[in-house]
């Protein structure tokens, strides 16, 4: 079920003006971008920024995982079924009004790189990427520290298994 807010506006003369509509599909919010196009309208489901957010995360030197520890234990174990793919999104969580979008990250990043930089960096990417592709304003991207990878921390991965 589809229910539409329209938000008609009108110029002088009568012109349609492009404006933002929000439509909601089975309880998810998506937000109609304005264009500047008067034939028809372009919707942007949360999950849509979500994904974009998370892959632009991903793409910063340092960032080792993203998510709180349940959520990377959650994802690990989904990770290992056959045919499961990544989550993307995992660890990140957004809020998208008519024309703006706020993003919050949770990550882990790699020991001994210098934190701060890190979240410049990603902050900066996200904002690029989700105002690129998506043409929303991005208001703020709050970034959690959630754990830091220590270069031991996959020694007891390694082949010194006791079984084979």
């Amino acid at each position: 079920m589809t229910t539409q807010e329209p938000n008609p506006g009108t110029a002088t003369g009568g012109d349609r003006v492009a404006a933002p509509d929000v439509t909601t599909v089975a309880g998810e919010s998506r937000v109609a971008v304005e264009t500047g196009e008067a034939r028809g309208r372009t919707t942007i489901a949360d999950v849509v920024v979500v994904k974009i957010a998370g892959m632009a995360a991903r793409e910063i030197t340092g960032v080792h995982d993203m998510g709180g520890s349940l959520s990377r234990t959650i994802g690990a174990v989904r990770d290992r079924v056959p045919g499961g793919r990544p989550n993307v999104g995992r660890g990140v969580k957004v809020e998208v009004g008519e024309r703006q979008a706020a993003v919050d990250l949770d990550l882990v990043v790699e020991y001994g790189l210098p934190i701060p930089e890190i979240a410049r960096a990603v902050r900066e990417n996200v904002i690029s990427a989700v105002e690129r592709i998506t043409g929303l304003e991005v208001v703020e991207v709050n970034v959690n520290i959630d754990d830091v990878r220590l270069p031991d921390d996959d020694a007891g991965a390694s082949s010194d298994s006791r079984v084979e």
